[in-house]
Formats: structure tokens, sequence, C-alpha cells
């Protein structure tokens, strides 16, 4: 079976390939290859189209290949909360949560990504066009990938601030942790951890998520992968060497030495629960950025059949 993820070299949906890499899938009897395909709304697709079994991506992403949620189904969280960071070139000197600073400024972020900056910022009472901001791709980051694309954003992201071909950059914390360990970058948000407007940080989540035919006609295989993702959580939890062994096979060199760091930080949003206010709050999003229409109800969302294995270990 397969697992796209739609950025590979991140701590963002780590715990997903995670999963893949230290054997939970196939402790649990189903065998997951994990792939890149970037950006998330061709993850998703690749789902619809029986391309891939799984996605590990932005909840919201679904929207983007399921209209009204129709055919998909949420399995677990891979992390609590909106996992973005905005990261701002040190030069520049904005300080931390200065969003008035951003006037005049090229911001690089993620297809589908970019729609939590954008959301934050009219939140906090900006304009896009009256406040002369821009938000577009980072460049060497346009192509639409396959399963096997190279395309890693947040390192993009990093290498393009450092070039001075963007201001900054709405993207993951290894990209964040490269640019702020490299003196060219500065947090500017954290919404995980209490920066931005009131309700930002349940915008979206990273998700595990798979097809309602799946879960109908192979509700084995739906729960083995829901198990294996707890059981990622709580291998990463118990010991944070799993995480550089996980790495290890996938990151190059400097990135694996610098994860096990990064889902530190992380843990305490490693819970695999998706709440009906967390949904609540997705949908209240999607219907901002007119995603969607209807106010499809939390069952017909969450695989709700499975909510029982979220803390089963």
């Amino acid at each position: 079976m397969k697992l796209a993820i739609p950025d590979m070299i991140s701590n963002s949906y780590f715990p997903a390939l995670a999963a893949a890499e230290l054997g939970c899938f196939r402790r649990e009897g189903i065998e997951v290859e994990a792939g890149l395909i970037f950006p998330v709304d061709r993850c998703y697709q690749a789902l619809r189209d029986g391309e891939v079994d799984f996605v590990a991506g932005a909840a919201h992403g679904a929207l983007a290949a399921f209209p009204e949620w129709r055919g998909v189904r949420l399995l677990g969280a891979l992390a609590q909360g909106m996992y973005w960071f905005l990261v701002m070139h040190a030069d520049l000197g904005i300080a931390r949560g200065d969003l008035g600073a951003l006037r005049g400024r090229r911001i690089g972020a993620a297809p589908w990504v970019e729609m939590g900056l954008r959301r934050l910022l009219a939140a906090a009472g900006l304009d896009l066009r009256r406040d002369d901001i821009k938000i577009g791709p980072v460049p060497g980051t346009t192509g639409r990938g396959t399963v096997g694309t190279t395309v890693n954003f947040g390192l993009t992201a990093a290498q393009a601030l450092e070039n001075r071909e963007i201001d900054g950059f709405w993207a993951n914390g290894m990209g964040t942790e490269i640019a702020v360990s490299r003196g060219v970058g500065s947090v500017v948000l954290d919404v995980r951890r209490g920066d931005g407007p009131k309700g930002c940080f349940d915008y979206t989540m990273g998700v595990l998520a798979t097809t309602d035919r799946l879960v109908e006609q192979q509700p084995e295989t739906a729960a083995a992968a829901t198990r294996a993702l707890v059981a990622a959580q709580g291998l990463l939890k118990s010991d944070l060497s799993r995480a550089t062994e996980a790495a290890a096979k996938r990151f190059p060199p400097r990135e694996t030495g610098l994860i096990a760091g990064i889902v530190e930080r992380d843990l305490p949003y490693y819970d695999p629960a998706i709440r009906p206010e967390s949904i609540a709050a997705v949908n209240d999003f999607a219907r901002w950025l007119s995603l969607l229409d209807d106010d499809v109800p939390y069952e017909q969302i969450v695989a709700t059949r499975f909510s029982n294995l979220w803390h089963a270990g």
C-alpha cells in the first residue's frame, strides 16, 4: 500500500513517516511505502484516483479532491494544531508577532499551505492588496509532483530566504530550524505556541486520511493504519532516538541530525484524537476560503468507528 506525504524532509508529517520507517504498519499486518507527492492537493487527488491508499497532510487539503468531504475519511491526527511557522529574513529586524512589519514584503508559501497564512493575516486586520503583501510560490517549488518527486518545500524555502529571493516564508519546522540556525531567518509567528490572532491554532491540522471506500471495504486495514499511527507517536514520545532512526532512512545527514530536537518540541501536540470542535474549526476555515458550502457533520468526516483506537496504547 502507498502513503503520500507532501513534504518529506519535515517534522510536519513525521509520525506517519515514522510509522512506515519504524515498522509500525508492518507490525499491524500491512505493508505501507511512503512517497513524496508535492503539493498537498496533489496528494489528495492521488488518493481520490486510487494512486495511493493513505495521505498524511493538512486536513483542509482534502477538500481539493473531495468536495464537501465526500469520499474521504480522517483516521487520526498526526499532531494537534496548525503547524507552520512564519519566518522572515533576520536582516529585516521584524519582532516576534509584528505583523504590521509584513507590509511590502514577499512571503513564500506552498499551495494550500498559504491559505492558513492568508486567513491569519486577514484575522489580524491586514489586507494583502492594500498592504502590498505578496504571498506566492518559492522559486524551485513550482513543479507539480508525482510519487518520487524531489521537492521538499521547507528546505527549498530556507535556501531561497538565504539567497534573498524572498523576504520570508510560511513553512515547516525543519525549514525554520535551518534558516534560524544559519542566522538568516527569525521566527515572527509560531502558531502552535501561542502566536497569532485568536483561533488560528485550529484552522487546520496534520491528519492521516484515507477513502470512504477503504474504510467500508477494508475496515481491518483502516484500523491497522490507525493503530500504526498511534504506535509511532508512542515510540517517538518514549525514545527520541527513534526519530533519528526513522529519519536516517530518508533524510540527508544534516536534517537527520536536526529532527530529534524538532520532534521533541512537537511532542506535546502528539495526540491522535480528532475532536468535534477541531473539525468545526476546520470547516469554518474552509468556508471562509470558499472551499466548503455545507456544515458537514463530524461523523461524515472522521472515521469515528476507529476513535477507540486513538488512546488504546
